[in-house]
């Protein structure tokens, strides 16, 4: 595909001359002989690098550079002028020009700078369009809903990802907390950089300590060499802390000063180690009465809490469950490779259901069904507390329908008890006494 070449010029012979030029050396080229026609032409065309004479009729070629990067960063711009100075070289070369060239001197080096110029616009437009897809992947279109609640906890989460603020997400367990953490991330100034989450409350207080500050060489038993902690590994990036409340008193003192100074201390180490980080955490715990009561300490919830989001329990948007399991459905048809309908009355029981696990469960839900159907998710697909919930009196008796239903995941898994342990939520041995005790 030939790279698109942008001139500026308003004097229509060189403009003419240089497309023919460059014409000649296989690129596709467009011209303008305005600031604002280039810029509308920039903004329709797939351009890579643009040619500008610095002095235009509406326009410093110059300060249009720093126009052109803002519509499009990857593009590369060469200032062109007739009389060359020393500031104007310097400024536009701040201003991210690729090259300024005097017309005339310089006429020989045009297109070997073109030719570089539009290698590293290639690159830089690989990039970008990488990045954007992996913007697009984690931003806040990726939050399904049409509910006042979400909304307006998506409208408050947009407008704190443009700062660098502290963020606090509130809600049960579920609700989407690390989904939004990640959007406010690559919605932020630091999308490029690295977005770190854990969960605090999967490690024990010293091994989340080493998590997250990291260790040296000899620190304790084991600690063979030295290692980085997450807030290194998040350096100009953004850190999500989930299941904050599970954190020890004396680690949260720690946190503290992380967030005070941007500064902590490895285990094992006497220099203190400087980040440039973002903190977003979140809890499902109601911080503010743990910390009056002492099991929080206050002064690092007041740190935490500077913009706190609450987000709404799938409960609170009911109206939002059609679209979600509608999502849900199309991604894991799609990756079965299955055209899978759903059927009214499973859509019914979804919406009567008591979501304690919030979007998660309903997620799981949808995934457990989609495996089960034949060609549609039917009231027979759905777990058994579905069934028992909306069950009448003729109703089949709690044991038939799961032993009806364990049966059903052993035949999909063509036997494998791992696999269908895991797909019921249940223990492996708890899934052998069932087998045992309905003779399957």
């Amino acid at each position: 595909m030939q790279a698109t070449i942008l001139i500026i010029d308003d004097e229509k012979k060189l403009n003419d001359l240089l497309s023919r030029i460059i014409g000649l050396e296989g690129f596709r080229v467009i011209q303008a002989y305005n600031g604002k026609d280039g810029i509308k032409l920039l903004e329709q065309q797939d351009v890579l690098v643009v040619l500008s004479d610095v002095k235009l009729p509406d326009a410093n070629g110059v300060d249009l550079v720093k126009t052109i990067k803002a519509k499009k960063p990857y593009v590369e711009v060469i200032n062109l002028t007739a009389y060359g100075t020393i500031n104007d070289g310097v400024q536009a070369i701040k201003n991210g020009a690729f090259n300024y060239i005097v017309k005339g001197d310089d006429n020989d080096k045009i297109i070997p700078l073109l030719n570089q110029a539009v290698e590293k616009a290639q690159l830089q437009q690989n990039a970008f369009n990488a990045d954007k897809k992996i913007s697009g992947k984690f931003s806040f279109s990726q939050i399904i809903g049409q509910s006042k609640p979400i909304v307006e906890a998506v409208e408050l989460a947009r407008k704190v990802a443009a700062t660098d603020t502290t963020v606090l997400l509130l809600g049960e367990t579920g609700t989407g907390k690390e989904v939004f953490a990640s959007a406010i991330h690559y919605e932020s100034q630091r999308r490029q950089m690295p977005f770190v989450a854990i969960n605090c409350s999967s490690f024990t207080g010293e091994l989340l300590e080493s998590e997250l500050f990291g260790y040296k060489a000899g620190a304790f038993t084991g600690a063979l060499k030295d290692k980085k902690g997450l807030f290194e590994e998040a350096h100009h990036g953004s850190i999500f802390l989930d299941e904050i409340g599970e954190m020890s008193l004396e680690l949260q003192a720690k946190l503290l000063r992380v967030l005070e100074s941007k500064t902590f201390i490895k285990l094992g180490d006497t220099q203190t180690t400087k980040v440039n980080i973002r903190i977003m955490a979140a809890t499902n715990r109601d911080l503010q009465k743990e910390a009056e009561e002492g099991k929080f300490r206050l002064d690092l919830f007041y740190r935490l809490s500077v913009f706190t989001i609450a987000l709404p329990s799938l409960n609170e948007r009911k109206e939002d469950i059609e679209l979600l399991a509608k999502y849900y459905l199309r991604f894991f048809t799609d990756k079965a490779g299955r055209s899978v309908k759903m059927s009214d009355e499973f859509l019914n029981l979804l919406k009567r259901h008591q979501w304690k696990g919030n979007i998660r469960e309903l997620k799981n839900v949808i995934e457990r069904s989609v495996i089960l159907a034949d060609d549609s998710l039917t009231p027979d697909t759905l777990p058994t507390q579905f069934n028992i919930q909306n069950a009448d009196s003729n109703s089949l008796d709690l044991q038939s329908i799961e032993k009806q239903h364990i049966s059903k995941v052993l035949a999909y898994t063509k036997g494998n008890k791992t696999e269908t342990a895991r797909l019921l939520g249940i223990g492996l041995t708890t899934l052998y006494r069932k087998i045992d005790e309905y003779g399957l």
